[in-house]
């Protein structure tokens, strides 16, 4: 066999491996979705499910009205915050060079957190998640007021940077942003109306059941533009898996880089910390979850592996919050929590060996 033929089968075979295993991940999607659809403190029998979808009629008023008008919205919700934190994550850890930067840990969504307390507590603006008839305008005040709080923080975060190359130096620099902006929240909580310390008490547990569709209208459209600007970024995040001096070397604008990763970043994570609540360990475990599958530091792989683990992630911990056949509903923080902190964990003890994911 030539030499060339072999190099030709093995990519041949790795990429039907890969190509097997996103049609593993549609399936595991899929039969997540189909749990979360079934699964709840009401039993509803899958025929009844599939008739509600469609619309057809023989189905009772309040079981279409919990599929239709909670249990949809609710996964569609999981999947694009589960895809959105997941794709903000990947694109910190390589932009730091960080396997454990994410948008909880480098202090990202305690920015966007406070800027829901602020709107919430210090403008009087109650969000969309506690008053149902908010229009849109105010919706999208919410999100734009949570993007700002994360690409403040994530701004400082840069800044400071551009003199610390220590990784480890920013990753404590990312922390100590963060309890300060959870400083601020508290004096806003300490000056606070009660019913506003109760509504921002509600949100910061997390969620995916508060979004309704008229708020999904604005949350699809904020995510989709934020992934799309992901999707122009590939080639240049695999230009910085090797240093920003190559990458310069390679006629990279690194400053530009850095401002779009910055816009994509903050709007996912902010818009996702807006509808649902600050939710950790999604961002920063799912990266480490694709590069370990798929064998590979490749983005163009690598971002929509890791938007779809991402959603598989974030509606199976939905069901677990679920508690299926009880009245009782988790806080998803609770649910990521449990099981994201012994993978970080992991990833602490295997950071040596993890580092070299970090160059191509």
């Amino acid at each position: 066999m030539e030499p060339g033929e072999g190099m030709r089968e093995l990519r041949d075979k790795t990429a039907a491996r890969r190509a097997g295993i996103f049609a593993l991940l549609g399936g595991l999607l899929l039969l997540a979705a189909a749990l979360n659809l079934s699964l709840g403190s009401v039993r509803i029998p899958i025929g009844d499910i599939l008739r509600a979808l469609l619309g057809q009629p023989g189905v009772k008023e309040s079981w279409v009205f919990i599929v239709q008008d909670y249990r949809l919205p609710k996964i569609i919700t999981a999947i694009l915050a589960g895809a959105a934190l997941s794709a903000s994550g990947l694109q910190m850890q390589t932009m730091f060079r960080n396997p454990l930067a994410d948008p909880f840990i480098l202090g990202i969504n305690s920015g966007a957190s406070l800027g829901v307390a602020i709107a919430i507590m210090g403008a009087g603006l109650a969000g969309g998640l506690f008053i149902p008839m908010l229009s849109v305008a105010g919706e999208l005040g919410l999100v734009a007021a949570a993007s700002l709080g994360a690409g403040l923080v994530m701004g400082l975060i840069l800044l400071v940077g551009r003199r610390v190359n220590n990784p480890t130096t920013l990753l404590i620099l990312g922390l100590m942003f963060g309890h300060a902006t959870s400083a601020l929240v508290s004096l806003l909580i300490y000056f606070s109306a009660p019913e506003k310390v109760k509504a921002y008490s509600i949100w910061s547990y997390g969620a995916f059941n508060g979004v309704t569709w008229q708020q999904l209208q604005v949350l699809v459209p904020v995510v989709m533009f934020a992934l799309g600007i992901l999707a122009l970024l590939p080639k240049g995040l695999n230009a910085l898996l090797l240093g920003e001096d190559y990458a310069k070397t390679m006629g990279l604008n690194v400053p530009r880089l850095r401002v779009w990763v910055l816009l994509s970043a903050s709007i996912l994570s902010g818009a996702v910390t807006a509808f649902c609540g600050p939710i950790g360990f999604i961002g920063v475990a799912v990266p480490h979850l694709a590069r370990n599958l798929f064998k590979t530091s490749n983005h163009k792989l690598l971002i929509p592996a890791v938007i779809l683990i991402g959603a598989i992630v974030a509606v199976t911990a939905d069901v677990i919050a679920q508690i299926p056949g009880s009245q009782f509903v988790l806080p998803i923080n609770v649910v990521t929590s449990l099981f994201g902190a012994p993978f970080v964990l992991w990833v602490v003890l295997r950071r040596k060996r993890d580092s070299a994911t970090f160059a191509v």
